[in-house]
């Protein structure tokens, strides 16, 4: 059905980094609408990745759509630099962002999309004023920080409850779901509202291949 089309975000997280520019073109050959990248500061979340530089590097490799998702504090601090690397589309968690409205409006006048991410135990309230600014809604379906991790049930019905949110305010704002996304979960979410998906290990760890792996995802979303 048309109107539950959606697109699918290939992590790089869970790509293979010693060869990550032939990875991302993969994906963009393979179908990927695109690119996820999780920018992560070791305060916010416990792990830490990658900053603007490797954004630059992988934007060399490929023209669709770099989503950043930036799990990091004082993101306001990054905005430009990223802007510069390349990004297209950037989303700030609103746990981490003392003055989210500001920050939004920064990225906006920076030229990029603007997201703001929730974490499973954040209720939707909290982006409830930003909301009209947002190009991009992300709910997160598993703890972030670390890729490979089990999707929370729960998060189908607050995917349901965002997707109302949206429809109600006639806003065009994407809805996008992060975490323990596969052909397993590709269609609850789906049926409940996402419209972007995010998947890494279910892409770039997937025997027959990362172009199959995008295929079988989308299916499963589009046919649930």
């Amino acid at each position: 059905m048309a109107d539950r089309a959606v697109k699918i975000a290939p992590s790089i997280l869970s790509a293979d980094f010693s060869r990550l520019g032939e990875q991302v073109a993969e994906a963009a050959a393979g179908g990927a609408d695109y690119i996820h990248m999780d920018i992560m500061d070791g305060h916010f979340v416990p792990a830490l990745t990658f900053g603007p530089m490797v954004v630059k590097a992988v934007r060399r490799w490929t023209d669709i759509t770099l989503d950043i998702h930036m799990m990091v504090e004082e993101p306001e601090r990054y905005v430009d630099e990223l802007a510069e690397a390349g990004a297209d589309s950037l989303t700030v968690h609103a746990e981490a962002a003392t003055h989210l409205h500001r920050v939004v409006q920064q990225i906006k006048d920076a030229g990029m999309r603007a997201g703001v991410a929730l974490n499973p135990a954040t209720p939707l309230s909290t982006i409830t004023e930003v909301l009209p600014n947002l190009d991009l809604l992300l709910v997160m379906s598993v703890n972030p920080g670390f890729g490979g991790q089990p999707f929370i049930p729960a998060s189908v019905d607050k995917i349901a409850r965002a997707r109302k949110m949206l429809d109600d305010a006639g806003l065009a704002t994407e809805l996008e779901v992060d975490g323990g996304i596969g052909p397993a979960t590709a269609g609850s979410v789906a049926a409940a509202g996402a419209r972007v998906l995010v998947a890494g290990s279910a892409v770039y760890g997937n025997p027959a291949g990362i172009a199959a792996a995008i295929t079988g995802i989308r299916e499963a979303a589009n046919t649930a």
